[in-house]
C-alpha cells in the first residue's frame, strides 16, 4: 500500500447480516480508536434505527425522515429503509464533500449501515455509496458475523455466500470480524474456512439437498474462503479490537 494512501483516513463499512452487532461495533471502533488518539468520523446509514450508541458526525435520519416516507409512498418497512437509502443516495457527493473536508484531521471514517444487509448489498444506493468512498479513500468491508447463530453449518455457510456477494459487488477488501466471542469462541469458524473435511463433519453427514448444497458450495469456493482476513472480537468486553485495526490498516483486496 502506497504511502499516500496510508496518509488518507480509512473507510470502514460496517456490515453484516441483521442481529450481529453492527452497531456495537462501530461504538467500540469509535471509542476505542479514540482512546489510541485516533479521530474517528461516523456515520449512521440506518434510516430506522431508534437511538445509536454512538454521537455520528453524519446521520441519514438528520436528513430523511423514515417514518415520513413510508406512509407518503405507503410502503412496508424495507422498502421504507430501501427507498430513504436512496433518497440519501442521490446527494451523496455532500457526504464525501464533508469526508474530504474533515479529512487532514480524521484518522477513520466508520460507517454503520442499515440491519438488513441486502439492502445495502444490492441496493443502487449501496453501490453508490461504496462507489463514492473507493473513488476518495482507502476503503474496507468490515463484515461482522454473529458467531454462535453460526455454530450451526448451513447459517455459517449462508453468511460466507452474503460475505462472498460482497466481495463480488464491491470488489473491496473484505475483513471477516467474528462477533460475540466472550459467548463463543470462533475457532470452530477458522478451521471450518480451511479443512473442507471438517466442515463435512459438522453437517453431520446428512445427505439432504441443503447439506449436499453446501458441501458443494464449500469445495467450489474454499480457496477463496482460505484467504479471507478473519478475526475474533467481542463488543462487549472489547477484546481482539486492537488486532482488528491492524487488519483494516493493511487490508488489500
Amino acid at each position: 500500500m502506497s504511502a499516500k494512501a496510508l496518509e488518507r483516513p480509512r473507510v470502514t463499512l460496517v456490515v453484516g447480516m441483521a442481529g450481529s452487532g453492527k452497531s456495537s461495533v462501530t461504538n467500540c471502533l469509535k471509542t476505542r480508536g479514540e482512546s489510541k488518539g485516533k479521530r474517528t468520523y461516523t456515520i449512521n446509514l440506518d434510516p430506522a434505527v431508534k437511538r445509536t450508541l454512538y454521537d455520528s458526525n453524519i446521520d441519514i435520519r438528520d436528513t430523511i425522515d423514515y417514518t415520513g416516507v413510508r406512509e407518503k409512498y405507503n410502503l412496508g418497512p424495507n422498502g421504507a429503509i430501501l427507498t430513504a437509502c436512496n433518497l440519501f443516495a442521490t446527494r451523496f457527493d455532500q457526504v464525501i464533500t464533508l469526508c474530504e473536508q474533515r479529512s487532514a484531521h480524521v484518522g477513520h471514517i466508520i460507517v454503520d449501515t442499515p440491519g438488513q444487509i441486502e439492502i445495502f448489498t444490492w441496493s443502487a444506493s449501496g453501490s453508490i455509496i461504496c462507489e463514492a468512498f473507493a473513488a476518495s479513500f482507502p476503503t474496507t468491508v468490515l463484515f461482522v458475523i454473529d458467531t454462535p447463530r453460526v455454530q450451526v453449518a448451513q447459517v455459517f455457510m449462508s453468511n460466507m455466500l452474503q460475505c462472498l456477494s460482497m466481495v463480488y459487488k464491491t470488489k473491496l477488501p473484505v475483513v471477516l470480524a467474528f462477533n460475540k466471542t466472550d459467548i463463543t469462541s470462533h475457532d470452530f469458524a477458522n478451521l471450518w474456512l480451511r479443512d473442507m473435511e471438517t466442515f463435512h463433519a459438522a453437517l453431520g453427514g446428512a445427505s439432504s439437498y441443503a447439506a449436499d448444497l453446501a458441501i458443494s458450495l464449500v469445495s467450489t469456493i474454499c480457496e477463496f474462503y482460505s484467504k479471507l482476513s478473519t478475526v475474533g472480537i467481542s463488543a462487549t468486553t472489547e477484546n481482539g479490537f486492537d488486532e482488528l485495526f491492524e487488519k483494516l490498516t493493511h487490508s488489500t483486496i
